[in-house]
């Protein structure tokens, strides 16, 4: 059994109102090394970092709230240190992970996924690179997540694996997290901590306090870590929704608070970065969908939203009741999310509501509710299933109405696209993307973020969660709020920060980047690896099979050319009689010039002169395996 526990004892903190004296310009942070490895390439900074002028420095507040245990005689010592390190999130949407460190210490924040893209060829998830995390693993003191999507938290069975870390999460996190490491095997030897807003609690030198913000899963935090340097403030991913479904408005005040103390530095969602305005509330949201319940009064009505969505899954589960209908859930995560949040009281529904999937025939089709993963046309997800005629229990035709609630994830567009296509053509009346308000974001947009960088107040600025274009604009608000150019920062993934009262400045970049995981493996599919992939899916293979005499060199049988994806054989016969009598030519060749015993140099032969006729017959450049089996 996991062992979970629950923090209830809150760090006692004393607090001050007082603005501290204008301090003494100090010495930079020492620089700490230790596994660290160049990048290769990254992309370049346009908001470079300076030490801040004496002149700024003295007009904010220490952020070191208490420092009874400062000895006076030190005052002139070098400011103390911070490092943060963002091993993924920067440059990419989703893959989150951000270490931090201070006096010997390390925290990681978040440990999460991304989905692969169109390039990369069988490629199941793709996590962070763990290198750095494994080489310091007796110094870090635990994992603290801000929510349960899983580009925060879906990489935790691959580090669980190599490191045994405790987690820190709120407690619908810990059900979330729980169900991922129970299909790892991971749940036995793995410890849990409670954890809620306004409950601070210790690792290490540092001092953590959850704060509530909004998001589109439940019980979604920000954290403020105290330390030695100063506060720094790490958002998660939020939103300030003034009317929220349940759990009440993001903890302004207690940011705020924070704010008039001093904060050191912000690290900020931009992912809406580019959006103007507000994010609208989840209440829009219930209006919409009620209306298109009331339009498909005498239709069966099927919703795809994200596993996670546990807000979107009540409302449907309460428009249900409404209209009298019964709900039905499909796909493998949505039904083990749905269970657990039932068990722990985030999803509420009478008895009789929820059926099982099996039962749905038994009801009039517009008598039921289905809710189905595959919002954003996951190949083996539910609804992808259900668009190809092959879902299990699950028909779709001209009575279904479908409501696809969320928009495509960037790059993601063209497999939505193709659920949407493949559901019409069965007949079914499809509500996607911006057609009907069905879906709002869970992430702030400029104004929102401006409200957030002005309470908070950050002496620095990192924006993270984004692409970098995001990133960019994100820094660009910043400046317009006031804070310098120079105290912002558009890092990289592996980039070491180094920060203090006195200065940030880049150190030495640590290993950083992305694993792949492709069925049971895990990092062995590389680069050379995908560019064969890309290679065998633009101009497919192309196998040259002989026998030959392992004594004499003479060929006994072929050469024979098999054809996976280059020309149908049977219509290309003239061209592969013709490459036949060059691999022929070559083995001829070679058996005059090297009497057959250099079987290496023989293969590199075949592919050479075959590669260049097949090229300049059809302009193609067909992965070519010679295969010499000797007798």
């Amino acid at each position: 059994m996991a062992q979970t526990e629950k923090q209830t004892s809150p760090v006692p903190e004393k607090k001050s109102t007082r603005r501290a004296p204008a301090r003494r310009p100090a010495a930079k942070a020492p620089q700490e090394g230790g596994g660290h490895r160049p990048r290769t390439s990254k992309p370049k900074n346009t908001a470079a970092l300076a030490a801040p002028a004496p002149a700024a420095l003295a007009t904010q507040a220490d952020p070191r709230p208490n420092n009874r245990r400062r000895n006076p005689a030190r005052r002139n010592a070098a400011a103390p240190g911070m490092r943060i390190i963002p091993l993924g999130g920067l440059g990419e949407v989703g893959k989150n992970i951000t270490l931090y460190e201070c006096e010997g210490d390390m925290l990681l924040v978040d440990c999460g996924l991304v989905f692969p893209d169109s390039e990369m060829f069988g490629i199941d998830l793709v996590i962070p690179d763990f290198t750095y995390v494994v080489q310091n693993k007796d110094r870090i003191k635990g994992v603290i997540i801000t929510h349960g999507h899983e580009d925060h938290i879906g990489s935790l069975p691959y580090l669980l694996r190599q490191v045994n870390l405790p987690i820190y999460a709120t407690r619908l996190t810990i059900g979330l997290i729980k169900n991922k490491l129970e299909e790892h095997g991971l749940l036995g030897s793995t410890k849990f901590v409670e954890i809620a807003p306004k409950n601070k609690f210790k690792l290490g030198c540092f001092t953590i306090e959850p704060i509530h913000v909004n998001h589109s899963i439940p019980d979604a935090v920000a954290f403020a870590i105290e330390c030695p340097a100063g506060i720094v403030i790490q958002t998660g991913d939020f939103k300030i929704d003034y009317t929220p479904l349940t759990g009440g408005p993001t903890d302004l005040t207690t940011i705020a608070e924070y704010g008039r103390r001093g904060v050191l530095a912000l690290l900020s969602d931009s992912t809406n970065a580019e959006r103007p305005g507000f994010t609208a509330t989840e209440h829009k949201v219930a209006e919409s969908v009620s209306n298109l319940f009331r339009q498909a009064a005498k239709q069966r009505i099927i919703i795809a939203t994200f596993a996670s969505n546990l807000y979107r899954i009540q409302q449907m589960i309460d428009l249900a009741v409404e209209n009298g209908r019964k709900v039905a859930v499909s796909g493998r995560s949505m039904a083990n999310n749905t269970q657990m949040a039932l068990e722990l009281g985030y999803l509420h529904a009478p008895e009789g509501v929820l059926i099982d999937l099996e039962m749905i025939n038994r009801y009039p089709p517009e008598k039921i509710v289905l809710i189905t993963t595959g919002s954003q046309g996951e190949p083996l997800s539910a609804l992808s299933r259900m668009a190809g005629s092959s879902h299990r229990n699950v028909r779709v035709g001209p009575g279904d109405f479908i409501i696809i609630s969320a928009n495509p994830i960037p790059g993601n567009e063209k497999m939505v696209t193709k659920v949407v296509n493949g559901l019409l053509s069965l007949g079914a009346e499809v509500i996607y993307e911006s057609m009907y308000d069905v879906h709002v974001s869970g992430h702030a947009c400029q104004e929102e973020q401006k409200l957030m960088l002005t309470l908070a107040n950050p002496q620095y600025f990192l924006p993270v969660h984004g692409e970098y274009k995001q990133l960019k604009k994100h820094a660009l608000t910043a400046m317009k709020l006031g804070i310098p150019e120079k105290n912002i920062l558009i890092a990289a993934n592996g980039d070491s920060i180094n920060l203090s009262r006195d200065a940030m400045t880049l150190g030495e970049p640590v290993q950083a980047g992305a694993v792949m995981v492709d069925g049971l493996g895990v990092g062995d599919v590389g680069n050379v690896v995908l560019r064969d992939r890309r290679h065998l899916s633009q101009d497919g293979l192309v196998i040259v099979v002989a026998t030959v005499d392992n004594k004499t060199g003479q060929v006994l049988a072929g050469p024979d050319l098999v054809s996976r994806g280059f020309v149908y054989v049977r219509e290309s016969e003239e061209l592969m009689d013709e490459a036949r009598r060059v691999v022929q030519a070559v083995f001829d060749k070679c058996a005059a010039d090297y009497h057959m015993h250099d079987w290496n140099s023989v293969k590199t032969r075949v592919r050479e002169s075959l590669s260049a006729y097949i090229y300049r017959k059809t302009k193609r450049s067909p992965m070519i395996l010679p295969i010499l089996m000797e007798v």
